[in-house]
């Protein structure tokens, strides 16, 4: 009887064995029955993960300044680095997904706010700062400063050093005049509030391509203009597509992202 039983065990044994080995197939590799998510930068239409910018130096060269007791006018940085500044312009498109790319990415972009602009939207620009955007002015009503009395230029400035100061806590060290443009005056009214560099662009940010104002391609230290702007005005493009878009070009021209407050 026994022996009998042994023989009836082994007669199992294959049809188990079959369904243990149907079972291991049907299993996703990894032993887990969901498949895992994209990597971060092939979700944001990357090829390859972003490089990391180098570290930060200890003493970042020091723009010129425009005169005595005068900030410097900067639209790059002197730097062997192989890093270029992204910087965001205004405040109208209020998109919670460039928040997830500005996370999962890392991406280090400056923000140069408007307060007119912006209006009611600062918690979306706190959601930005969370996830390690910086904060910077763009003046309260994106006024063209050239030109206007300094009492008018400083009213600008200083005021929207007061409303980021009250939303964010901090007063911010750079400063960007509406349109690029600017005189002596917006210069000593920006030192006046506080404003140790002013900011302008080598490259902007257009819905298909980069517009260079010097040259053809992006070089080490140059500062990227970009908006924040919607489908309404990008034809439909999104603000993640377009900057996925100038991510590759950085990449393909051997250039990461670093954050221009390390250097300024």
């Amino acid at each position: 009887m026994a022996a009998l039983a042994a023989l009836a065990a082994l007669a199992v044994l294959p049809v188990a064995g079959c369904a243990t080995e149907r079972a291991e197939r049907a299993r996703p590799a990894g032993g887990t029955d969901r498949a895992l998510p994209p990597a971060p930068h092939r979700r944001w239409g990357l090829a390859a993960p972003l490089a990391p910018a180098p570290r930060a130096p200890d003493r970042p060269p020091a723009p010129r300044g425009a005169g005595p007791g005068l900030p410097p006018v900067v639209d790059r940085v002197p730097t062997r680095d192989k890093v270029v500044f992204l910087t965001y312009d205004d405040g109208a498109e209020k998109d919670p997904r460039f928040v997830d790319m500005v996370r999962e990415l890392r991406l280090p972009v400056s923000m140069f706010l408007t307060d007119s602009v912006v209006g009611p939207g600062y918690g979306h620009f706190a959601r930005l700062r969370a996830v390690g955007a910086t904060v910077q002015n763009h003046t309260l009503d994106h006024t063209a400063l050239r030109g206007l009395p300094y009492a008018g230029q400083r009213a600008e400035i200083c005021g929207q050093q007061d409303k980021l100061k009250q939303r964010f806590g901090i007063r911010p060290t750079l400063f960007r005049p509406p349109y690029g443009v600017y005189d002596t005056t917006t210069l000593r009214a920006a030192a006046d509030c506080g404003i140790s560099a002013v900011v302008l662009w080598r490259a902007s940010m257009r819905i298909d391509d980069l517009h260079h104002t010097v040259g053809d391609r992006l070089r080490p230290g140059d500062i990227v203009l970009a908006y924040f702007q919607g489908p309404d005005q990008l034809k439909g493009a999104t603000l993640t597509e377009t900057t996925a878009r100038l991510l590759r070009r950085v990449q393909e021209q051997g250039l990461t992202v670093g954050r221009l407050e390390d250097y300024l």
